[in-house]
Parts: C-alpha cells; structure tokens; sequence
C-alpha cells in the first residue's frame, strides 16, 4: 500500500514556505466543532472539500490547517505543531488530503485536557435503533464492503465509513460522525448492486472515488450525527487461521490495536506521549464495549451474518 511520511517542521520554516506560496483556494470545515481551513491550488480538492465536510462559518478562527498544493513530483507531508499547520505537497489523491486534515482535528482534540476530551478512530460507524456498532481494520480487510452491506439493510443508520469521533460519558460511549458526505469507491456498486443507480452520477477522480451525497444515496431519514457506541468488531484477513469469529478480552484488543499501528496510517505525531493517551483510550474503550475479532477470509454475506449477531439487543 502506498504509504506517505510526516516530517516535523518549526513555525520558522512553516512561516517561511507559506510565505512563498501563491494566491490559493480557501474553505474551512467544521469537523466535529474543530475549524479546520483548507488552502489549495486545486479546484477539484476544493470543491471536493466542500461536497465533503460541513460547512464553518468564515467568522471563526481555523484551529488548524492544510496546504495542499503542487510543485512537483514527490509527496511530501510536512507538521508543524506549533501553529497546527500542515503542509502536503504534490498530493495528486484527495483521499490523503480529507484523511489528513482529520487527522489534524484528531490532534488537536487529544492534546485538549478536558472532562469532555474527544478521541478519534480510523474506522466505520454504523447504528441500528440507536446501538453503535464500529468496524475497525488495517487496509485491505474488507471494511468499506462490510460497512455498506450493513447499509443496505434500511434499519441501518450511517455515522461514517472511515473516520469517527468518540466521547466517554460515564459508562457509556457516544459516537459523533465527522463527514458530512462519504468518499466511495467506484467498486462500491459490483459489491453491492443495490446501490449502483444512486452512485451513477459520482464524479470520479483519477483514483476512481468520488464523494457521493449520503442523503441520495441512503435517504435523508438514515443519517445520524451521533449514536451510543455498543460494540466494535475489529478485522483481519489471514487464511491460515481457522476461527472465523470470536470475543477478545480487552487486553487481547488493545494488543491487535498496537500490532496494526492503531489501524491508522494517517497520524500527525507518533510521540511517546501520544502512544500512552491512544492506549490509554482503547484500553478504557475496550474495558467498557464488547469487543470482536472477525477473520474476513468468509464469503461478505457470512460476515455480515456475524457482525448482525453481535449487535447489542436492548
């Protein structure tokens, strides 16, 4: 998988690249109450960016933002902390570009001390009835084609297909969506032809992914902003191990987290202080939910089976 490294830059250099860099596109984004602007050469991130996040009022003051513009060949991602500014050169996939700038929110909500702290997960959220069930694996483990089975039986809710935001209020879990639109691949439809005609209008990039309106595409009565997070099924894919389903103990869970690098390849910072608060988190987040380890190396249907089964039943 192709794969991009993040170089820490001081607010000197970032002062001094910004400062050469042409009259772009501007847009901010409201991501889970974090402003996050964009600034671009490129008209199709741009408009991407806004069929993408919700809308922030220009009034308000970015928290954070992204540079995404071209002038040359190879990618590079440069951070600075300081102003939370990142600079993402020569990105030709606007995938990269929305992953990073929630990465940027995720950032700034660990590093904010509070009571009502946010964390984030790189994975899919989808609510039945008000029950949460989260989706999280590496690349390639069949997440996106699960999430949108579960989506195509109508008592399912979409919160996200890729990022999320959590809260912990007491013993419970609250989950908050952070897209206002997914980011769907052109594929989508093979897997699951039920929605091929409400993605015939999409327009594709040059990955073959586009951002599809969710309202169309689910009905407006099937998104949620929030639901009450239940369960999580983490997945894999390994041919050589026969158990196809089975419950984890929180420990066992936080060790697949710490084994797939968290499941996410789109962190800012990867300091020994942000180890311990994202361990600190799954450990706390899987003490409190019933946690599944699902092998997708089934036919999508059994596996949907098995993800249906685990779902809380108030």
């Amino acid at each position: 998988m192709e794969s991009y490294k993040v170089r820490q830059i001081s607010i000197e250099e970032k002062n001094r690249l910004t400062r050469r860099l042409p009259q772009l596109f501007e847009r901010k984004a409201n991501i889970h109450g974090a402003c996050v602007k964009l600034l671009t050469d490129n008209r199709g991130f741009k408009e991407a960016w806004e069929d993408n996040f919700r809308f922030m009022d220009e009034e308000v003051r970015p928290h954070a933002r992204i540079f995404a513009v071209g002038s040359g060949k190879e990618i590079s991602v440069l951070y600075d902390r300081a102003s939370r500014t990142v600079i993402v050169k020569n990105c030709a996939y606007y995938g990269w570009v929305k992953s990073i700038a929630l990465a940027l929110a995720s950032d700034f909500f660990e590093d904010y001390s509070s009571l009502q702290r946010r964390y984030s997960i790189h994975g899919a959220l989808v609510d039945f009835c008000g029950s949460g069930i989260a989706i999280i694996g590496p690349s390639g483990t069949g997440k996106t084609t699960l999430t949108y089975g579960l989506l195509s039986d109508r008592q399912a809710n979409y919160l996200a297909d890729d990022w999320f935001f959590v809260r912990f209020m007491g013993q419970g879990v609250v989950a908050y969506s952070s897209e206002k639109n997914a980011y769907v691949r052109d594929d989508l439809a093979k897997a699951w032809p039920e929605f091929s005609g409400k993605l015939r209008g999409v327009e594709r990039d040059s990955r073959g992914r586009g951002i599809a309106d969710m309202k169309h595409v689910l009905g407006e009565g099937r998104l949620r902003d929030e639901s009450s997070l239940r369960a999580v099924v983490l997945l894999k894919r390994d041919s050589g191990d026969r158990r196809a389903f089975r419950r984890l103990s929180a420990k066992e869970a936080l060790s697949f987290m710490l084994q797939n690098d968290f499941c996410n390849p789109h962190q800012l910072v990867r300091s020994a202080q942000k180890m311990r608060l994202r361990k600190a988190f799954f450990r706390e987040l899987f003490s409190l939910l019933p946690v599944y380890l699902l092998n997708t190396t089934e036919k999508p249907h059994q596996s949907l089976a098995r993800i249906r089964g685990a779902i809380p039943k108030d």
